[in-house]
């Protein structure tokens, strides 16, 4: 399936969408005003972030994984939503002044490699080991995941050739507990992608219920493989995948960040009691990292021992969207 056919989408004027860009308007002055560099998303000890500091609110920044907490090169690109690796990055932003969004794709200096509509309002992006392939999800209703009133958008596409991988998950053959499974309500979110470009996982709710799945892109199946795990995010060796999970089961009362081992299926609650409502990302093998809100536009990242141990820290002050560049 061509490019051809994300070209020809056009993207919905949300209201809750529409929020978040006059939000991002409203600070234009501010980041046009401050310094920007050319930045390097290369391989290396570093990370790339989206800078909620005043003076570069919006635009993508890079720290030393050494001493993130310095000194920063900001960027004069700005984005919603950003993740990178392999000297590519997948940018998720405003296109024009009515709540429409684009997915930009970048290059090792930020450059626009391409770009095209998208359908909703941006919410997590993620960019295979290898920088071929780059997925995103979108709210195409609501604004949410804790009120059960929302339905997400997810695509992969493959940027070596422009083509979509997939457009939607819902025409995936899905099993559920290992028998066949069919329903209307059926939604997806928040693609991982492991090593090889073949297989992923994600969310899927039905029912009441939301599971992790595993797919294969090839196959265009999907298998349940555990309740109660949001927003997966696979970890660098490929063995566990780091979540957030609903506490007592109900979104409402927010989310906790915990590791399942793909092996045993076995999760570890992890030592945050504040609701982390983020993709989770990998710091290294044994970190994970995230974002908090502080109010409605600042955000920090933080990060917290895999393992169940040790203390949340503070990692990236003003900034969200976490990625180790590797």
């Amino acid at each position: 399936m061509r490019k051809v056919l994300l070209t020809s989408v056009v993207a919905l004027a949300l209201a809750a969408g529409a929020g978040v860009y006059i939000r991002a308007a409203a600070h234009r002055n501010d980041a046009a005003a401050a310094a920007s560099e050319e930045v390097d998303i290369g391989p290396g000890p570093r990370l790339l972030v989206r800078s909620t500091a005043k003076e570069s609110f919006g635009h993508l920044a890079v720290v030393d994984a050494a001493d993130p907490k310095g000194a920063r090169k900001v960027s004069a690109v700005s984005c919603n939503r950003v993740y990178a690796a392999a000297g590519t990055a997948i940018c998720l932003r405003p296109d024009g002044p009515l709540a429409t969004y684009q997915i930009a794709v970048l290059g090792r200096h930020l450059e626009e490699r391409d770009s095209y509509p998208m359908v909703g309002v941006p919410n997590r992006a993620r960019v295979s080991d290898d920088g071929r392939l780059v997925t995103w999800t979108a709210f195409v209703t609501g604004d949410s995941y804790n009120n059960g009133q929302f339905s997400t958008r997810i695509g992969v596409l493959d940027t070596s050739t422009g083509d979509m991988v997939v457009d939607t998950l819902e025409d995936f053959a899905l099993s559920r507990d290992g028998r066949p499974y069919q329903s209307a309500d059926v939604n997806y979110w928040g693609v991982t992608l492991a090593h090889g470009d073949r297989t992923f996982y994600a969310t899927v709710s039905t029912a009441g219920h939301r599971y992790l799945v595993q797919g294969d892109f090839d196959r265009r199946t999907v298998r349940t493989l555990a309740e109660n795990v949001e927003c997966p995010s696979l970890s660098p060796d490929g063995t566990r995948i780091a979540f957030k999970q609903a506490v007592d089961g109900d979104p409402v009362k927010g989310w906790r960040p915990a590791v399942l081992d793909l092996a045993t299926l076995r999760p570890t609650v992890l030592a945050e009691t504040r609701s982390v409502d983020d993709q989770i990302a990998w710091l290294d093998d044994r970190t994970v990292m995230y974002a908090l809100h502080r109010d409605a536009d600042r955000s920090d990242v933080w990060s917290l021992p895999a393992d169940g141990s040790g203390a949340p820290a503070l990692l990236v002050p003003d900034a969200e969207s976490p990625a180790y560049l590797h």
